[in-house]
């Protein structure tokens, strides 16, 4: 008899069997005992973990009303849930009950369905294969502080932009929005649908509403392409169209990955009265500028946006450049470099509510303030400055105007370097290019206080005395020779009147040489005889301009004068007097002194008196025909600039110290070459003029 014994080897791979056996069996009992728990399970259970996890991570109270429905044993689980309450934060319930949002939620949804692809999930990729929602109610708000109600990060990241994961199939039945925005002073309501199809043009996604923006009409449309089959490398395009009052925009672009807002770019469009009136779009606080048609390229790159390729018109002014938003800190930061080839001056009247010539393009506001202050004959608008608006952001912007068109003097071109930062804005350097010579300098606003506070330090330069008198229709230059000078003025105002009415300081005007025509000089000293018949015969013979100089101590607005003399070779003429910013009036009395006798002349004071826009010339009463006809001679054939050259007394004058004169103007700041130069000038038009016996 033969007997079997199992060897140890043997009885290894029995027992390893076993175990699988039992290890399948068990786990086929467990997915077992799973899937029918899961088919008998009420998933409801779970409606207060998940409305908790949910209020934790967007900082405010979310609730679910609704059922809870699972399907978990899917290659694509899904779910669904009914009755979704998103609540405002807290800060803005008092809100919901003043009637300035909807009510107490931020959200109501019906319902939200959604599934995802699980082999993804598990590489730590949230691959959506639907999302959608059924009718969804939103009721935006943003504050007068800026705290906003989809903030979702408790302010830690107010301006964190929204970022979704690829979503397959996206949904919107029946959405709506109400949005209100106290800041920008916008108000919204709308729809939002996004289907598989919207009609023939197969929109796949359109939100369009009406509102308010600066009390003024407001419309927006946006639309986008299928939301089917999205692929996350191809970029989804849409298209918007917003009017605001006179005010159009129109956008064409994409978003490279869909759904993923922190990046886009669009070719955009903008028409409308005022750049300012784009803040409540942008956020950025623009400048006032007159009407504007301008086109290019936005892009976002999470924090910066761009806008590239600037072209169009502001007013009758080309503009070009580029400008750039960062965002994400304490205040904006905008860059921008800018430049016309030809800047129309008055447009620049824009920025500050300033006057405007007939027939400019202006916008209906603009205008009606141009006339406004055309009529009361002033220049210095008093628009009130928006200093929460300069507090909002900083700013490094720099502009060049090629050439300057139909300026108050001749400017050729100009250039600004603007730093704007902590509420205090300085523009420096400043430069104005003349046809010979230059205005430089810098103006400072600080709007850190209450009132805002201005300096203001220019500089004339190198410059030519017939740049500022024009050219007389018998011919020639009335006067000619080099001219510098200086203004320095601090002021506290909330607009540019009220700053200068208010201001202290000094101004300063010095011509170290120079040649005056003949017959104007001869006029100057009232030698009716002699000036006519040489304005008449159209002599163009000069006489040297020995000096100028002028000195105006300003205080609370009113710039007194302590010191103006003109020296001519036939006659010496000083003045005092007053220029009153706050009015905007002159008060100058000049009287001219002939160097030699002269059988016909003027013994009166004349005074220059008025609006800076229209100074009258006043002589004195006096029953001398002569003068009468002296007076009315000289108001028609010189400027008001020039009429600083005038009038006699009796007596013979001496030659002014004219080295003195510019001694003391050097020492004063004005920016005359060389004081020994100035001095040699002086001298050698001395020299050549006749001594007085």
């Amino acid at each position: 008899m033969t007997t079997n014994i199992a060897t140890p080897t043997d009885e290894k791979p029995v027992r390893r069997q076993r175990r699988l056996a039992w290890t399948i069996g068990v786990f086929v009992t467990l997915a077992a005992a799973a899937a029918i728990l899961a088919a008998i399970w009420d998933w409801n259970w779970f409606r207060g973990p998940v409305a908790s996890f949910a209020s934790g991570r967007m900082h405010r109270q979310v609730t679910i009303a609704g059922d809870l429905r699972v399907h978990l044993w899917s290659w694509q689980p899904s779910a669904t849930v009914d009755g979704v309450h998103v609540a405002n934060p807290a800060w803005v319930q008092s809100g919901a009950q003043s009637g300035k949002v909807a009510g107490p939620n931020l959200a109501e949804i019906d319902r939200i369905a959604v599934q995802i692809r699980l082999l993804p999930l598990f590489g730590g990729h949230l691959d959506l294969r639907l999302l959608e929602f059924d009718r969804p109610r939103v009721a935006l708000y943003r504050d007068g502080q800026g705290r906003a109600t989809w903030d979702f990060s408790d302010g830690a990241e107010p301006d964190k932009p929204l970022r979704m994961p690829p979503i397959r199939k996206f949904v919107i039945d029946g959405g709506q929005v109400n949005y209100r925005d106290e800041r920008r002073k916008l108000t919204f309501k709308g729809q939002i649908d996004a289907k598989e199809n919207l009609g023939a043009a197969n929109r796949g996604f359109q939100m369009t509403g009406e509102g308010a923006l600066n009390a003024q009409p407001f419309h927006l449309l946006v639309t986008g392409g299928p939301l089917l089959n999205i692929d996350r490398d191809k970029p989804y395009p849409f298209d918007a169209d917003i009017r605001a009052g006179q005010t159009y925009v129109t956008a064409k672009g994409a978003v490279p990955k869909p759904f993923d807002m922190a990046s886009f770019y669009m070719d955009v469009t903008g028409r409308g009265p005022d750049l300012a009136d784009l803040y409540g779009l942008t956020g950025v606080p623009l400048p006032n500028t007159p009407p504007y048609n301008l086109h290019a390229r936005l892009s976002r790159d999470v924090h910066l946006w761009k806008l590239q390729d600037i072209g169009g018109k502001v007013g009758s002014s080309d503009l070009a450049g580029v400008i750039s938003v960062r965002t994400g800190e304490k205040r904006p930061f905008v860059q921008a470099d800018l430049r016309s080839k030809s800047l129309d001056f008055p447009d620049l009247g824009a920025l500050f509510g300033g006057t405007r010539r007939p027939g400019a393009v202006a916008s209906p506001q603009q205008k009606a303030a141009a006339q406004t202050l055309r009529a009361q004959q002033r220049i210095f608008p008093d628009a009130t400055l928006a200093v929460d608006k300069i507090r909002a952001l900083d700013a490094d912007v720099s502009y060049k105007a090629d050439s300057i068109r139909d300026a108050p003097i001749n400017l050729r071109s100009g250039s600004v370097q603007v730093k704007l930062e902590d509420g205090v804005l300085r523009a420096n350097p400043l430069e104005f290019d003349l046809p010979q010579g230059t205005v430089s300098g810098f103006v400072n606003l600080d709007a850190r206080k209450a009132v805002p506070v201005t300096d203001l330090d220019l500089r004339l330069a190198n410059a030519r005395l017939q740049t500022f008198i024009p050219a007389h229709a018998q011919g020639g230059d009335p006067i000619s020779g080099s001219v510098v000078g200086r203004v320095k003025l601090h002021g506290a105002g909330a607009s540019i009147h009220r700053a200068l009415a208010a201001s202290n300081g000094e101004m300063e005007i010095v011509a170290p040489s120079g040649e005056v025509r003949r017959a104007f000089a001869e006029l100057a000293g009232v030698d009716l005889v002699k000036g006519l018949g040489l304005l008449w015969a159209k002599n163009q013979d000069s006489t040297p301009l020995r000096c100028g100089f002028a000195h105006f101590n300003a205080k609370d607005g009113v710039l007194t004068s302590d010191a103006l003399v003109v020296d001519t070779g036939p006659v010496l003429v000083n003045g005092s007097g007053t220029i009153n910013l706050g009015s905007e009036q002159l008060d100058l009395t000049v009287k001219g002194h002939p160097k030699k006798f002269q059988l016909v002349r003027l013994n009166v004071p004349v005074t220059i008196s008025g609006p800076l826009l229209g100074p009258k010339v006043t002589v004195h009463k006096s029953g001398a025909l002569a003068q009468g006809g002296a007076a009315i001679a000289l108001g028609a054939l010189l400027s008001p600039a020039a009429i600083l050259l005038p009038f006699v007394d009796a007596g013979l004058a001496k030659d002014a110290n004219c080295a003195s004169l510019l001694s003391e103007g050097k020492s004063e700041g004005a920016p005359v070459k060389s004081q020994a130069i100035a001095q040699q000038q002086v001298a050698q038009a001395q020299k050549a003029a006749k001594p007085v016996r």
